[in-house]
């Protein structure tokens, strides 16, 4: 299974943290499991993953990103997660 990370890069603060938020994410009918695992292994918590439709994500910071693509994770553009969700819509 592939996990996607995007280059979004919004700036924003969430809690404490200021920085530049990408998204974290399988593709549609993808084992959401598989998604956890990674992102537990790269240090981001359960709590943070956002179940929202039509894309199932992780935020993640500019360091996290880095981390995720280090990790096996493949780079993509956020116009790519367009697709993607788009693509999920077409499913539901």
């Amino acid at each position: 299974m592939t996990v996607y990370v995007d280059n979004f890069r919004v700036p924003a603060r969430v809690g404490k943290i200021t920085g530049r938020w990408s998204h974290l994410f399988v593709a549609p009918g993808d084992d959401l499991g598989e998604l956890h695992a990674f992102a537990t292994a790269i240090g981001l918590r359960r709590a943070w993953f956002q179940d929202k439709r039509p894309l199932p994500h992780y935020d993640v910071t500019d360091s996290k990103r880095h981390q995720a693509i280090a990790a096996g994770a493949v780079a993509i553009s956020w116009k790519e997660t367009g697709r993607f969700a788009s693509q999920a819509r077409s499913h539901d």
